[in-house]
């Protein structure tokens, strides 16, 4: 029986007991008596009978007020306490009931406090001792965290179903759902923990790879591995190489079952290939551009040259004619080569394996090689710290110390200095020193000799790895400052496109780029409403808009999200976009979010946001803080955009509502007070999407603690909260 009930319940026995003893009274003595008897008795209290009454009221409205105090401070109190214990026992375990009340109940709460301090002692030494337990195994996490988010290649780990288990930072840019020029620099990756990998390449490649490494395995292979090509939504070429993981005992070798039924996984390892595909283009072309174009030439030589052969006393005018025929034609097909080399000289150099690397780095080594081999002085006068340079590094650091130290050999320098800086598609690195300049021909001759020096030898020359680099060496003089330098010219890298860093996590903490937990999950074949809530993937969301009335033409201006995927946030696979409301923003609401009118004109508009956000959330259960009037927002955008978010929606407004019924107040801010959360980027679309995120984690095994373990469960008591009342 609720509260309710039973307080209803006992006004009716306060009425009873006041006018009960009365009225039993009154019955068992006028059974005794005789009609004479009544008469006289209701002649002496019928004419008293209000007086009695407004007594009975009195006594009725004391005694009511009375208990209505007891259950205040008693019943309702208790309730309350025990509300806060739960949140104690569950989502925070440091908050601490304040006592009020009455003395009982305050001593009460200083007891629940007390028990509360001692449980979180002892938990926090258990913690400590699992910390120290785990801290070999977290290290080893954490050091392939940050290998896998460094490596150049794309990386993706899958279980069976195709649900991504692990990636790291190169392969998360390789594939971007929304990234609009001028945007807010916030898009949707197609990549994510728990996403299915179909989502961005070929179901059929996949289970077709699958396929072969079972046939490998099967025929004894100890590391199958197998490869493919495909292409892109945007139109790029991904080579990938797919091996298998195997489970437990697969790899122990010690069960009777075929190998097959051993793959739990696979990893995927993907390189962009179009630019080397489109190099491959180009040298196609060049070949056929020379043959084809030289084919009719050769022709033309060969015919005067047999001509010249046959008829050996032909007038000296035609033979003059077909010497000037063999000399156009070769003439040409010169000019032709030189215009093909010219035009693919990138092409023809990409071969060469170059890598990109930042400048400063490749004269800090060159520095150090200089000083400990040849004892040279070395300083740097200039340098563009934030050049990149395409090099085979190797061999350029080989080249700049044999000319230094056949600068040294030969004409006795004892300072070398060096400038690194840009021009255009080109870097100039300057090797300057002073005194004696060199000639041309001592040039030539270095240039073309092979690398030999201090017992060093190499089958390189200069000439040899400045073609390589697609570069050439200069020797120049400056007359004012006596200083001769060489000039080396060297690629510039195109772009760099860098890596986000690497967090490491804090405490016990697991970077956020991998969840072997994972592993363990397979996609369930019953329904969404039958599945628990721990076990759901969700899509955490939030909206900021021009007002407060969608019905009334008011538009979304930003879409923040964020995933929880195996009951973790994942903060860095968010979704964050501004968006141009083609309107103008009321004053009230740009005190509340401080975006201003300026920071949304030319951003995309809802219907390219819309596409994106879907494919973010899709297959996820969407949850949000009084979540109907974001949905609002959404669903008047149906026949616009044609998308429609049909998948179930979870409000925190209505858990809360539901999980704490005696509080006071459901806002989000006070919400996550009560769960001891910090706010942080608060009426931003992402910030209070990330809040609401660990308030619902948070509210998870509260809902638990009452019953409430499915997704169905918590939808049907959603709804019979007050607030699911509330429509926009």
């Amino acid at each position: 029986m609720n509260v309710r009930r039973r307080y209803i319940l006992a006004i009716v026995l306060l009425g009873g007991l006041i006018a009960g003893p009365f009225l039993l009274t009154l019955a068992l003595v006028t059974a005794e008596m005789s009609e004479a008897e009544r008469q006289a008795l209701a002649d002496l209290l019928l004419p008293r009978l209000p007086i009695g009454i407004m007594m009975a009221a009195l006594g009725f409205v004391i005694g009511w007020a009375i208990l209505r105090g007891l259950f205040r401070e008693y019943v309702h109190g208790l309730q309350k306490l025990t509300e806060l214990m739960r949140l104690m026992l569950g989502a925070n375990r440091n908050f601490r009931v304040i006592p009020e009340g009455p003395p009982e109940v305050q001593r009460l709460g200083r007891t629940i406090n007390q028990l509360a301090q001692q449980r979180d002692d002892l938990l926090t030494n258990v913690e400590a001792q699992i910390r120290q337990a785990n801290a070999a195994l977290e290290e080893e996490k954490n050091r392939l965290a940050a290998l896998m988010s460094e490596l150049n290649q794309s990386v993706v780990v899958c279980n069976l179903d195709g649900r991504v288990l692990l990636y790291n930072n190169r392969a998360r840019k390789q594939f971007r759902s929304f990234s609009p020029e001028g945007g807010s620099g916030g898009a949707g990756a197609l990549l994510g923990l728990g996403r299915s990998i179909f989502s961005v390449l070929d179901r059929n490649l996949i289970a077709h790879g699958l396929e072969r490494l079972q046939s490998r395995l099967a025929a004894g292979e100890s590391q199958p591995a197998t490869h493919f090509v495909t292409a892109t939504r945007t139109g790029q070429l991904i080579r990938v190489q797919m091996a298998p993981v195997l489970s437990a005992a697969g790899i122990d070798g010690a069960a009777e079952e075929s190998q097959a039924r051993n793959i739990g996984g696979y990893v995927l390892t993907l390189d962009n290939i179009t630019r080397t595909v489109e190099n491959e283009t180009k040298r196609d072309e060049l070949l056929q551009n020379l043959t084809e174009g030289s084919r009719a030439a050769l022709a033309n030589i060969r015919a005067a040259v047999e001509t010249l052969l046959e008829y050996r006393d032909i007038e000296p005018e035609q033979r003059e004619r077909f010497l000037h025929i063999i000399d156009d034609e070769v003439l040409r097909m010169g000019q032709r080569l030189d215009r093909t080399l010219d035009s693919h000289a990138d092409s023809l150099k990409a071969r060469w394996p170059l890598e990109e690397m930042l400048g400063a780095d490749l004269i800090a080594a060159a520095q150090l090689r200089i000083e400990s081999r040849y004892g040279l002085n070395v300083r740097v006068d200039e340098l563009d710290s934030d050049l990149w340079i395409k090099v085979d590094s190797f061999s350029l650091i080989q080249a700049i110390s044999y000319l230094a130290g056949r600068l040294q050999e030969t004409f006795a320098i004892r300072l070398l200095r060096f400038r690194l800086t840009q021009n255009g598609r080109l870097a100039h690195l300057d090797m300057a020193w002073t005194g004696t300049a060199i000639s041309t021909e001592t040039l030539h001759g270095w240039e073309q000799e092979p690398m030999n020096l201090s017992g060093e030898s190499s089958p390189l020359t200069l000439h040899d790895i400045m073609d390589r680099h697609g570069g050439e060496l200069w020797f120049k003089r400056e007359s004012a400052t006596q200083q001769a330098y060489f000039r080396l010219l060297i690629p510039v890298a195109a772009h760099q496109d860098p890596l986000e860093p690497v967090i490491l996590p804090r405490g016990n903490g697991r970077p956020e780029y991998y969840d072997f937990d994972l592993f363990k999950r397979s996609d369930q074949d019953h329904a969404l409403d039958d599945r628990l809530l721990t076990e759901l993937t969700y899509t955490i969301f939030d909206t900021e808009t021009t007002g407060l009335e969608p019905s009334a033409g008011d538009e979304i201006i930003q879409l923040g999200a964020v995933r929880i995927v195996n009951g973790r946030l994942l903060r860095q696979e968010s979704f964050e976009q501004l968006v141009d409301p083609r309107r103008n923003m009321r004053p009230e609401s740009v005190a509340i979010h401080g975006i201003r009118q300026e920071m949304v004109d030319g951003q995309p508009t809802i219907a390219q946001v819309l596409p994106a956000f879907y494919r973010y959330c899709e297959e996820t259960v969407l949850v949000a803080h009084n979540a109907a009037f974001d949905m609002r927002f959404l669903q008047l955008k149906e026949e616009a955009t044609g998308i429609r978010f049909t998948q179930p929606v979870l409000d925190t407004l209505l858990l809360s509502a539901l999980i704490h019924p005696n509080q006071e107040s459901h806002q989000l801010d006070l919400i996550a007070a009560r769960l001891g959360i910090t706010l942080i980027g608060r009426h931003t679309a992402l910030g209070d999407a990330i809040v609401t995120g660990e308030v619902f984690l948070r509210m998870i095994p509260l809902l638990n603690d009452m019953g409430i373990h499915t997704l169905g469960e918590a939808l049907a008591a959603s709804r019979k909260t007050y607030y699911a009342r509330i429509q926009y």
